[in-house]
């Protein structure tokens, strides 16, 4: 059963930094006591306590409207104790002021929560969007291992103009991959069309170029929406990728995406387009000759598609993530290890900051071919 977070609830989890956080929310406290602790110990001419104000108004940016009003009430008690101490030190009008910062605070952190609130329904609804865009992949499609990793620039969005999709068709595995020109928001819409056309093209469709042209033509549809001057900036990169059952290779059309990497018996090999193929809506302009290239699957060997989002990772110097080096250092893991420690190095590398969408795909195939599996196999 899907549970439901309730307001409530949402205010107790909100707790993106950890500890540090939950220190940060003590902030007004420790504020409180440290002017209290000087306002006592220190001359009366000083005046410590005119800063009291401050700590009800320090509360509103990260407590709840209740407790911020007690940490107002409690200055005000402070102040009252002080006046008790010393004399002359212009109580009531100190005491004003607490009272009048303590109501704008309390205004203003419910202001502040109401728009917390409508920001976190909106990132459900974002994240739904995701899971619809971009659905989980199974663990193994026909004795295929597949994980797959997605990073979006824009973290607020959380979906982006990558997109990934894997289909167990009758003409056997077949991925796809893609990039659509642009990031964040503005690039979902194109991104959701061709994997709607790709998710039906799959199935349909016996040889790669049909499924290519099929996404091409929703592409073209869905950029014919926005006005003539935008629409040759709406194109994208997209590969497309089959893995027959049992037959040992893997056929590539790429359609100006970057080349995956081939991981055979420790070699690592980029599968570059024997004639490259247009990107997505651009087949009016420069033709639409698209190319299938077949190359060796081995069993055990590894296969990794990726946009062009990790290779322009960029570090605090300017210079690219190194991806092929970076996989010729890699011990034998299985996808999900292997995608794992490429999201760590991507964020290590770039310093915790990503100027644009990433999607991978690691797949590993199997090292034996089920009877299953030859017997799905279309003939050719």
């Amino acid at each position: 059963m899907q549970s439901v977070i309730t307001p409530g609830q949402l205010r107790r989890r909100r707790t993106p930094y950890g500890g540090r956080w939950e220190a940060a929310r003590l902030s007004p406290v420790i504020l409180t006591l440290l002017i209290a602790a000087l306002a006592f110990s220190t001359p009366r001419e000083i005046a410590f306590s005119r800063l009291l104000p401050a700590a009800p108004a320090l509360a509103a940016a990260m407590w709840p409207v209740l407790p911020t009003i007690l940490l107002g009430i409690f200055c005000l008690l402070v102040m009252i104790g002080l006046s008790l101490v010393y004399t002359d030190l212009g109580t009531p009008y100190t005491a004003a002021a607490i009272i009048a910062v303590t109501l704008a605070a309390a205004y203003a952190s419910h202001v502040r929560i109401q728009r917390e609130e409508a920001l976190f329904h909106v990132r459900l609804v974002a994240d739904t969007a995701q899971k619809v865009l971009l659905r989980p992949l199974p663990r193994s499609i026909a004795n295929v291992e597949i994980e797959s990793l997605y990073l979006a620039a824009q973290e607020q969005a959380r979906i982006g103009g990558d997109f990934y999709e894997a289909a167990d068709t009758p003409y056997g595995l077949r991925l796809l991959i893609g990039d659509v020109r642009g990031k964040g928001l503005t690039a979902v819409g194109a991104a959701s069309a061709v994997i709607s056309s790709f998710r039906e093209a799959a199935y349909d469709e016996p040889d790669l170029r049909g499924i290519i042209h099929r996404l091409e033509t929703s592409i073209s549809r869905h950029s014919a929406a926005f006005p003539a001057q935008d629409r040759p900036e709406r194109f994208a990169t997209a590969l497309v990728v089959e893995i027959p059952f049992g037959r040992g290779h893997v056929r590539l059309l790429n359609c100006g995406h970057p080349p995956p990497l081939l991981v055979h018996a420790g070699e690592i090999r980029a599968l570059e387009p024997t004639t490259p193929s247009p990107p997505l809506n651009l087949a009016t302009l420069i033709g639409d000759h698209y190319c299938v290239d077949t190359f060796a699957f081995a069993p055990g060997d590894q296969l990794l598609l990726y946009t062009d989002g990790v290779t322009e990772t960029r570090d605090r110097a300017g210079d690219f993530f190194p991806l092929p080096d970076w996989m010729r250092l890699q011990a034998p893991a299985p996808p999900r290890e292997l995608l794992d420690r490429l999201h760590r190095d991507l964020l290590h590398y770039s310093g915790g900051r990503l100027d644009d969408d990433i999607a991978a795909l690691a797949l590993r195939s199997p090292n034996t071919t089920g009877a299953v599996a030859r017997d799905r196999s279309p003939p050719d």
